[in-house]
């Protein structure tokens, strides 16, 4: 071969070499940067967003886990609750691989008077992963929060752990899982917590557990109710997804969103309700004379019925409450106009890498985890945040240790009774104003309760000045909070 074609060739070689090189060495340059540490302190991750706050450092912050509820009384309500990885059977569908808590799923209800103080006692009798407990929608302290690498470590197989904490406030709650939470939960480790009910309420936790849908762990449920008596129906989400639900046979007040009452609830007939991933919502209905009625639980063949004789069969009706102009105004205790800080949540979408794996990933303020912005507030901050949705899908955003009050939908101011909220329904290209005052210190998660998008990023933190912890994500209790 001649001389020239030898060195053309190499030539031909250098180049598509070098243009390999090009175009692998920002890719490899991403897919490092995009590797999660397996020992991450919330404390380091991110960076500090005080909302046009002052920027406080405190010299000596108090650790999060000595922000604990009473340590000192007798529980009013004491509950002893064992974890394990076994079958169960979900009755009329068979048996399930899964989680369960004393052996069932959902686990045993918690039911208190409104100040009793409560005590639970988990232990982790086989979850190889470890498990924690999360009071969801329940403002307790932030060591009671157990959220695994940000208040706690992961209960590991034959450890123990006592949660505490006072029920201050009426109202229908759920416990769940905080570790590895995106596939815990849908298999089985859940619970309802009830605060002050009366004989005559009837709960609803929804659940699908492996393509079974199920309210109250079984296919169906029927209650009984005396005609003309006044029943208070607990709905409870523990999906993913939001669901519509409505009332065949009779009319409803929307008396509760998310543990809080709504001011003067109107009559409502012929529109659903939604209750978003996460959420509660609590409708009042009175019994018909001669007939039953049927609670419609998203659509799908598992409902609820209440009462004697033949229930209607209706299908979802087309209309909507608008929980933005529901009920009647009334004043807040604090003034929203008046802001400490002011934040901004925007949720988005972008191609790359995460955690070493390419695909569609979730960005906050156009960061992805771990390099989101940390909201930082100081103890009687009145706060003002502006969720924003421009990634095309729903997200049910969830703050922990908090409920906020929702101010404006897309520009849209609320006139009706204050829309108190932990769990919020933000649909794509939706934008939400919310506020709140930072009255419980601690670290606090404000993620997407769409638990997959939570484990695929979509999770950041309030922080408190003041306020430290020594857990980590990751290491060797091996703390997976979503």
């Amino acid at each position: 071969m001649p001389l020239a074609t030898k060195l053309a060739e190499r030539r031909r070689l250098l180049i598509a070499v070098a243009a390999t090189l090009v175009v692998l060495a920002p890719l490899a340059f991403f897919w490092q940067r995009s590797l999660i540490p397996n020992d991450l302190s919330p404390m380091t991750m991110g960076y500090a967003d005080y909302g046009g706050g002052p920027m406080v450092h405190a010299h000596h912050g108090q650790d999060v886990s000595a922000l604990k509820g009473p340590a000192e009384g007798t529980p009013d309500v004491a509950v002893e609750l064992t974890a394990r990885k076994e079958k169960f059977e979900i009755p009329g569908r068979g048996s399930v691989d899964g989680y369960t808590l004393n052996h069932t799923s959902p686990g045993p209800q918690i039911v208190a008077k409104q100040g009793d103080l409560i005590q639970v006692t988990l232990h982790n009798e086989s979850i190889p992963e470890g498990i924690t407990l999360h009071w969801h929608g329940v403002d307790v302290p932030a060591a009671e929060d157990g959220v695994a690498g940000v208040t706690q470590d992961a209960v590991g197989p034959g450890q123990s752990f006592v949660y505490r904490f006072v029920a201050k406030d009426a109202g229908t709650y759920w416990y769940h899982s905080h570790q590895v939470s995106h596939e815990q939960v849908k298999k089985g480790l859940y619970g309802v917590l009830i605060v002050q009910p009366s004989p005559t309420d009837v709960i609803a936790a929804v659940h699908t557990y492996d393509k079974i849908r199920t309210v109250n762990g079984g296919y169906g449920e029927r209650r009984v109710a005396a005609p003309g008596s006044t029943v208070r129906v607990r709905l409870i989400n523990t999906d993913n997804g939001p669901m519509a639900a409505w009332v065949d046979g009779a009319p409803y007040r929307v008396v509760a969103v998310d543990g809080t009452d709504v001011n003067a609830p109107t009559e409502v007939s012929n529109k659903t309700v939604l209750v978003t991933a996460g959420g509660r919502i609590d409708l009042q209905v009175t019994m018909p004379q001669g007939s039953a009625v049927r609670i419609g639980l998203g659509g799908g063949p598992t409902t609820l019925v209440i009462g004697d004789g033949n229930a209607p069969t209706g299908t979802e009706p087309r209309d909507r409450v608008d929980l933005l102009s529901y009920g009647s105004p009334k004043r807040l205790e604090f003034d929203p106009a008046k802001a400490d800080r002011n934040f901004q949540y925007t949720i988005g979408r972008r191609p790359g890498f995460f955690d070493g794996k390419p695909g569609l990933w979730w960005t906050i303020n156009g960061h992805q985890f771990p390099d989101v912005p940390m909201f930082v507030v100081s103890e009687g901050d009145v706060v003002r945040m502006t969720i924003k949705n421009t990634s095309g899908q729903v997200h049910p955003m969830h703050l922990h240790g908090h409920h906020v009050v929702v101010l404006s939908r897309n520009g849209t101011a609320a006139t009706g009774s204050p829309w108190w909220t932990d769990s919020l329904n933000v649909e794509d290209d939706e934008t939400y104003e919310v506020a709140f005052v930072a009255d419980n210190p601690g670290i606090w998660m404000d993620h997407c309760h769409n638990l997959p998008h939570a484990a695929q990023g979509l999770v950041t933190h309030l922080m408190y000045t003041g306020v430290t912890s020594n857990f980590h994500l990751g290491g060797s209790p091996g703390n997976q909070p979503e």
